[in-house]
């Protein structure tokens, strides 16, 4: 058996398991997002959007339309919650509902041009980075954009535009 050798290093937090780590940093995330949330607040207003009318414009585009059922199940809401967002969102021009072809009981919701082009500002009023990430040193902005882009977007997440990202380095 090997002796025992004290290792100082041993007792620093970086040698807590992954998941505590793991967790440390998505609370750090986590809170970062919830102390910043009235900025999102504010440029939700500028547009006259609710969080709600947000989150349907970033899942809807112009061409493939969503069914009200697939939207209610995205947002994990009853499909009369879907119809009321939705509803909403027409009646602002943002989107409309469009029959879908061999099925005149299903309705497809897509985005107008209004709707694409309030969406596409409203991506990039919500990418406006917050003072207090702005207020970093570059090197650790540099080292949190390397380690934030290995984890995964969602499949539905806004994709930013090449101006958007050129404005960002």
């Amino acid at each position: 058996m090997a002796p025992l050798v004290y290792d100082p290093d041993m007792t620093t937090p970086d040698h807590r398991s992954k998941a505590a780590i793991a967790a440390e940093v998505w609370r750090r995330i986590f809170d970062f997002i919830m102390c910043t949330h009235a900025q999102r607040g504010t440029v939700l207003r500028r547009f006259g959007l609710t969080p709600g009318d947000s989150k349907a414009l970033m899942l809807l585009d112009a061409d493939e339309g969503r069914t009200m059922h697939s939207l209610a199940e995205a947002w994990t809401c009853d499909a009369s919650n879907a119809t009321w967002m939705i509803d909403r969102l027409e009646q602002r021009g943002l989107v409309e509902r469009r029959p879908v072809a061999g099925d005149r009981r299903v309705k497809k919701v897509v985005l107008t041009p209004l709707g694409v082009e309030t969406k596409s500002a409203l991506i990039q009023a919500l990418y406006d980075p917050p003072p207090e990430l702005l207020e970093l040193p570059l090197a650790d902005l540099k080292a949190l954009r390397d380690a934030v882009q290995k984890l995964p977007a969602g499949a539905d997440s806004p994709k930013p535009s090449a101006e958007a990202n050129s404005n960002r380095t």
